[in-house]
């Protein structure tokens, strides 16, 4: 007979069990239909425990939330004048995707359950602004004394956060499968490539400057002869055959608008 006996299982922490115990009562009975002194009651725990470290309902389904919002704030503080901003907002916002991407069963789980309580969605949103406010004011410190810089600043942060929430959602759509990582680069790409040289302050011009055109149409007849002209100055013959000059960093969407513009189909 062995003298030796079993060590008993650690507890999870406090923290931990309440989440744990949010959760499976969730699941079982609903989301409105489950109290805080039902989680605590399974939980093991007081309801002093409880706010202790969630200071609603709504705070238990989003546990790692303000920690993540904490390292996104120390991020972005700790970057300096070499770090290119778009760049540096696009790299904080995979911090978030971190976040999720550490307990896919777990997030998928939330997503669901988000889906489903109209009250959880609207939470959900008031996160997203926070995420959203924080990357607005590192790019606004950043573009101070440039045209437009805060309108710019909230406009790219709002596209980082549009960017990364559309890949996020997608990867939590499949059920966490696939790598998640690839897909919010390939979307912040797309920011980076739209933003990342005017934000940085390459070729942007002030408020009552004349625009330079994306795309210029040269009518066939006189390719060579008379030079390009506008797209908006362009021949409206309908038998023309026109080339189009683009520059190489023109957004495809710019270049599609303009020579529609140009053949009168705008």
């Amino acid at each position: 007979m062995s003298s030796s006996s079993a060590v008993p299982a650690a507890k999870p922490p406090i923290r931990d069990a309440l989440v744990a115990a949010a959760f499976r009562l969730f699941l079982e009975r609903g989301y409105e239909q489950t109290t805080v002194d039902d989680i605590v009651a399974l939980a093991g725990v007081g309801r002093r425990s409880f706010f202790r470290y969630f200071p609603s309902k709504e705070d238990v389904v989003f546990p790692d939330h303000e920690r993540c919002l904490a390292e996104m704030t120390a991020f972005l503080a700790a970057g300096g004048p070499e770090h290119e901003p778009v760049r540096r907002v696009c790299d904080a916002a995979r911090l978030v995707l971190r976040m999720y991407a550490e307990n896919p069963a777990f997030s998928v789980q939330r997503y669901r359950l988000t889906r489903q309580v109209p009250g959880l969605r609207a939470y959900e949103l008031s996160v997203v602004w926070r995420y959203e406010r924080a990357l607005a004011e590192y790019l606004r410190a950043r573009f101070t004394g440039r045209p437009d810089g805060t309108l710019r600043a909230d406009v790219i942060a709002a596209a980082v956060v549009a960017a990364h929430n559309n890949a996020l959602r997608s990867w939590l759509r499949s059920d966490g499968k696939g790598d998640p990582g690839a897909a919010v680069d390939h979307a912040l790409g797309y920011v980076q490539m739209t933003f990342g040289r005017s934000a940085a302050g390459v070729g942007v011009a002030g408020p009552a400057a004349t625009p330079t055109p994306a795309t210029w149409i040269v009518p066939a007849d006189t390719a060579g002869t008379a030079g390009p002209v506008r797209a908006d100055a362009a021949t409206g013959r309908s038998d023309d055959v026109v080339v189009l000059v683009s520059r190489r960093d023109a957004p495809l969407w710019r270049v599609v608008q303009e020579l529609e513009t140009a053949l009168g189909r705008a």
